[in-house]
């Protein structure tokens, strides 16, 4: 019998991920906040999946993070700044030997949970999908991309990535899982404070050229100094190439902003400047960007950890 999938966090990847893997038959359950949550998702009848503009409809099983249940697999697809909190509480639930796959942006949060659960396999994952909700319990499959998931301290690859090949969940494993979320931190850090403080769409950056090649270059030494070169390998030009490619779309922390919620600032920039300050590596224009952009939200009222 397939071992059971919990997924914590309904959010749009870890309600995307959910909807592909009942797809394909294997057992999945939702982990919501409270029974308030979970009396409106079993009155909506389930979890719906928009892909090419067609809706489908997947009665997933769902439960609170206070069920008795046994956990042995967790897709953690919370915001960075819930995930420690969350996992958490769901220790008590975790077998031995369970295994934790860490949907998180930026970087810092992974380190933190897997520090709360030693008993676990923490696996860190790193995604260019896309996906957003466009209503309560529904998502919208917005572009294919790839996962790419690794085990800083363990190179064997799990048995489960043939669930996700057939789930159609497109991924990699990869020895080198930290060089995939530095890299993926140092793009989010170039692109989206720049577009809330623009307020633009990602393609209204290439307006903003000097903008980029400053942070472009203080990113690269930061990766550098880190131990990060891989990382840093031509991290203006892809940035560029990112921005072009996604012009249409807005930033995730745009979309955060816009909707007045929390962002993961702490997790992006915040954690950016706080290892150039460790490696006492000269950012004046990435402290600066982090200081416009926590004046930002402080004037909209949001939260700026």
């Amino acid at each position: 019998m397939a071992t059971l999938w919990h997924v914590l966090g309904a959010g749009s990847l870890g309600s995307l991920w959910a909807a592909r893997l009942a797809r394909a038959g294997l057992p999945v359950r939702l982990i919501l906040r409270d029974a308030e949550r979970l009396a409106a998702y079993e009155a909506s009848g389930g979890l719906t999946l928009v892909e090419h503009g067609q809706p489908q409809l997947f009665e997933v099983c769902a439960q609170t993070w206070d069920a008795d249940e046994p956990i042995e697999r967790l897709l953690v697809a919370c915001k960075a700044y819930d995930a420690e909190s969350a996992v958490s509480q769901l220790a008590p639930r975790l077998q031995p030997n369970a295994e934790l796959i860490l949907l998180q942006n930026g970087l810092g949060s992974q380190d933190a949970v897997a520090a709360k659960v030693p008993q676990a396999r923490c696996i860190f994952a790193s995604s260019t999908e896309g996906a957003f909700r466009d209503g309560d319990w529904r998502v919208v499959f917005a572009g294919h991309g790839y996962t790419w998931l690794g085990d800083a301290s363990d190179p064997t690859p799990p048995a489960w990535l043939d669930e996700l090949q057939s789930a159609g969940i497109p991924h990699q494993w990869t020895p080198d899982i930290l060089t995939r979320l530095w890299r993926k931190l140092a793009l989010n850090c170039a692109i989206n404070p720049l577009t809330v403080l623009h307020d633009c769409r990602n393609g209204g950056l290439q307006a903003h050229n000097c903008e980029i090649a400053m942070l472009c270059a203080e990113l690269t030494d930061v990766l550098n100094r880190c131990g990060q070169p891989a990382a840093a390998e031509a991290l203006h030009t892809e940035v560029e190439r990112v921005i072009h490619a996604t012009a249409a779309n807005y930033s995730s922390m745009y979309q955060d902003v816009a909707h007045n919620r929390r962002t993961e600032i702490s997790y992006l920039l915040g954690h950016v400047c706080a290892v150039a300050a460790r490696h006492q590596c000269p950012t004046p224009y990435l402290t600066q960007l982090q200081t416009r952009l926590v004046g930002h939200l402080q004037s909209r009222g949001l939260p700026t950890d």
